[in-house]
């Protein structure tokens, strides 16, 4: 099972925007410094979270700010701003199973109401979790584990 690192880029870039955005113009090169991404594949994920109405970014001289509060967003929704069927993807089954075989006819329909129960738990969990709950974290770990 995977959810790619998207996920957890998109989620720095999301917290150093709230933290730093009103501030400082954070732009695509500042935060491909910040998480040690190349700036084009920061480009691809603000694009993302733009098109979900997450962030605005500015044209030309660039800038991100929040559109949403912190605890309007949730990590389903970061996830699906990125890849819209990530879920679907999250546990995969074999494309060609025989369909000669009577396991191999049925194989899909088994797994997926197994599979279907995964997903919605993993939904849940990740609708659970908001980026109101990250800055917080992230403010505790500043207090206790200074740098």
């Amino acid at each position: 099972m995977h959810i790619s690192t998207k996920c957890s880029v998109a989620l720095h870039c999301l917290l150093f925007i709230y933290e730093y955005g009103e501030k400082t113009k954070v732009t695509s090169e500042l935060l491909s410094r910040s998480t040690g991404m190349n700036a084009v594949t920061i480009r691809n994920i603000m694009s993302a979270l733009k098109r979900d109405g997450i962030i605005s970014v500015k044209y030309g001289t660039g800038g991100a700010t929040m559109n949403c509060a912190p605890d309007d967003i949730n990590l389903y929704r970061v996830c699906k701003a990125l890849e819209p069927d990530f879920l679907s993807k999250l546990i995969g089954v074999h494309s060609d199973p025989s369909s000669l075989c009577p396991v191999g006819l049925n194989i899909h329909s088994v797994l997926d109401r197994s599979y279907e129960k995964i997903r919605d738990d993993l939904k849940k969990s990740l609708e659970e979790i908001t980026l109101g709950k990250i800055v917080s974290d992230y403010h505790t770990c500043i207090r206790e584990c200074p740098r």
